[in-house]
């Protein structure tokens, strides 16, 4: 498992019982993880003194109560990156922090390669990804289909001290986004994917990852260019296991670009117990060096 070890502003501090006490920059929240199926003792006095606990509904959704005043937003560090963490009605702060371990990736990939370099990042998000390759000295295409989120994005990338770094932020849906790339003639030396398990398109497009992963993984080696550094695709959906997300990566990208394929979970660790919950997989291609 690839663990992400460099956070200071964010810490998992107990898991038990469907649930995870986190601290967001000494905010401490309580959010429920389904991964989370051992029923430990809460010991850990941070589970009453939490600030914010998210509830699920039985109807589905849910609901935040918060026991002491929080802000509406608030900025945690990475390195030289900032975030706005905001609660939010689905649960979510803006951020998932596990995936720092991709981000330190990219900018290594990045800054390594010696050349000027092209990253294109789907379903981007608040944009964890575009700012770290951005940072490492990439020309980004950050791609999303919530306007909100790459509002959340751009406010970030100011935060960060890198406004003025050459991102384009594209509100779209992102398999017809590549196809226009296609046709544009556009490519890309490094490719993100951070697709949702379910979600819809700015018109009401419908997005199955199970269903529709394949077919936008062997769209996105279409504009990957000549001379490509790496391809990133993760997952949130347990029903994707690493091994078939490295075989997915391996007969589309790997059967164009000469180059290795490896998948892992990734995760985090966990305080009280010294255990790494998992969150998630990454499949990865990268070229050989």
């Amino acid at each position: 498992m690839r663990v992400t070890k460099n956070w200071k502003d964010y810490r998992i501090i107990d898991t038990s019982g469907g649930e995870k006490l986190e601290s967001w920059g000494g905010v401490l929240l309580i959010r429920p993880d389904p991964q989370i199926i051992w029923d430990t003792p809460r010991e850990n006095p941070g589970w009453q003194k939490a600030a914010g606990h998210y509830l699920r509904s039985n109807k589905g959704g849910g609901h935040w109560e918060f026991q002491k005043k929080v802000k509406e937003s608030w900025t945690i560090s990475y390195g030289d990156l900032r975030f706005q963490i905001r609660p939010t009605g689905f649960k979510h702060t803006g951020l998932f922090p596990e995936q720092a371990v991709n981000w330190d990736y990219f900018a290594q990939k990045i800054r390594s390669a010696g050349r000027p370099v092209r990253v294109l990042n789907l379903f981007a998000y608040t944009g964890g990804a575009t700012l770290a390759c951005a940072n490492a000295g990439a020309s980004v295409c950050h791609v999303d289909a919530s306007k909100g989120m790459v509002a959340w994005a751009r406010e970030n990338a100011v935060l960060s001290g890198l406004s003025d770094r050459p991102v384009r932020w594209i509100v779209d849906d992102c398999e017809k986004f590549v196809q226009r790339e296609i046709r544009r003639g556009n490519r890309y030396d490094g490719i993100i994917m951070d697709p949702p398990s379910y979600g819809r398109g700015p018109g009401g497009e419908v997005w199955k990852l199970e269903e529709q992963v394949y077919r936008l993984v062997d769209l996105c080696a279409q504009v990957m260019s000549d001379n490509p550094l790496f391809f990133a695709l993760n997952s949130y959906t347990t029903g994707l296991s690493p091994s078939v997300m490295e075989y997915l990566l391996g007969v589309t990208v790997g059967k164009q670009h000469k180059g290795r394929v490896s998948a892992d979970e990734i995760g985090l660790l966990v305080e009280e117990s010294g255990y790494v919950l998992p969150c998630g997989s990454t499949a990865l291609w990268e070229a050989e060096e």
